[in-house]
């Protein structure tokens, strides 16, 4: 599968609720404030390349600066267990909605989500070849996606689940990626609004008494809006329990702030009832600066009231140098975030940057 990151990464190139689970489970979930400190995440895509001299040494050095897990995007028991050796936790990312497998599409074309304009992710992705976006109301969806997910948990080399692409697509994309598509995007456009297929359209009928296609501009409705809220919610609480009875934690990548989630992509993961999330607050992507990471972590803290834990996502390729990192974490942390999750070139630099940053921001608290 093309890597998660690849769209941004592109892009990049070119100018781019309710309570955490009762019981036995709950025992298996992080904290709101780790005992021993902050707990710091690593996005990463697990090389086959690597050997296991290497992996030891990484790992080693990630645990060191305040490391503590991993979200590997692809299933490599070697890359899992040398994790585990050095004391990380390994927790299995996966995406979500976005799925493009060619056996999916050629044997469910009705499964994907289709645009106001009338076109199904299927034959049209909107952006780029590989957003090819599941319909979250199907039935058939959310059993396929239960599947998926138990066939992860169910190894004992894998500690955890971590979503991603777990929303619609992107009504509207941050604005530093705007000129890259030749796009506008102050208005919801029809090609990037999603789903307005049968099964959506019966469901919220059922649900509001509402044809949606009588509806002059369906995109300013707030119970259309609060239906899909609600769509990828239940995808959410389905995935959740499947994570409970394999006794793992459940967390998941969303975006920056709640109020962006709910303008961009329909999410609501203030509202979900998983182990934490990683809001992707790269700053760079919405032409902010360094202190808006701060901002964001205190919204998505303050929204989610202690229900639980918020880990900063940063990009690392927004940042000029290590010294730029260890102010951006120090941002987030100083904010309430329970500590950071890293995408891009982890250097020797940036973990010293991560260390740094902790050590200050504790002698602080």
């Amino acid at each position: 599968m093309t890597s998660r990151r690849k769209f941004i990464q592109t892009s990049a190139m070119l100018g781019l609720g309710a309570p955490l689970l009762p019981g036995a489970a709950q025992a298996a979930l992080p904290t709101a404030a780790p005992k021993a400190g902050w707990k710091h995440w690593v996005w990463t895509n697990p090389d086959q390349k690597d050997t296991a001299a290497q992996l030891a040494e990484r790992y080693r050095k990630y645990y060191e600066a305040g490391v503590r897990g991993i979200f590997f995007e692809a299933d490599s028991e070697r890359h899992f267990r040398a994790a585990k050796a050095q004391k990380l936790e390994a927790h299995r990312w996966i995406w979500t909605m976005n799925r493009g497998e060619k056996t999916l599409l050629a044997d469910h074309p009705e499964w994907y989500a289709v645009s106001r304009k009338g076109e199904s992710c299927a034959t049209h992705p909107p952006y780029v070849d590989y957003y090819r976006w599941l319909c979250p109301s199907r039935e058939e969806v959310k059993q396929y996606l239960e599947q998926d997910y138990a066939a992860a948990l169910k190894k004992d080399y894998i500690d955890g689940i971590h979503l991603d692409y777990v929303r619609f697509c992107d009504v509207i994309l941050p604005v530093n990626l705007w000129a890259n598509y030749k796009i506008v995007q102050t208005s919801e456009l029809p090609e990037y609004d999603f789903c307005y297929c049968s099964v959506c359209k019966a469901a919220y009928k059922a649900e509001y008494g509402t044809d949606i296609d009588t509806v002059q501009y369906p995109e300013a409705s707030p119970s259309w809006r609060a239906f899909r809220y609600q769509r990828v919610n239940e995808v959410v609480r389905r995935l959740t329990a499947v994570a409970k009875q394999y006794r793992k934690p459940i967390t998941a990548a969303v975006f920056p702030t709640p109020d962006i989630a709910h303008r961009n992509v329909k999410q609501d993961w203030v509202n979900w009832n998983i182990s934490a999330v990683c809001p992707m607050i790269y700053h760079g992507f919405y032409k902010e600066n360094i202190t808006w990471i701060g901002q964001a972590v205190k919204e998505g803290v303050t929204a989610l009231n202690g229900k639980f834990p918020l880990y900063a996502g940063l990009y690392l390729p927004d940042f000029k140098n290590d010294a730029e990192v260890q102010q951006g974490i120090e941002n987030a942390l100083s904010h309430g975030a329970a500590g950071v999750s890293l995408f891009g070139n982890v250097s020797d630099g940036a973990l010293l940057a991560l260390k740094t940053a902790s050590a200050k921001t504790s002698q602080l608290k």
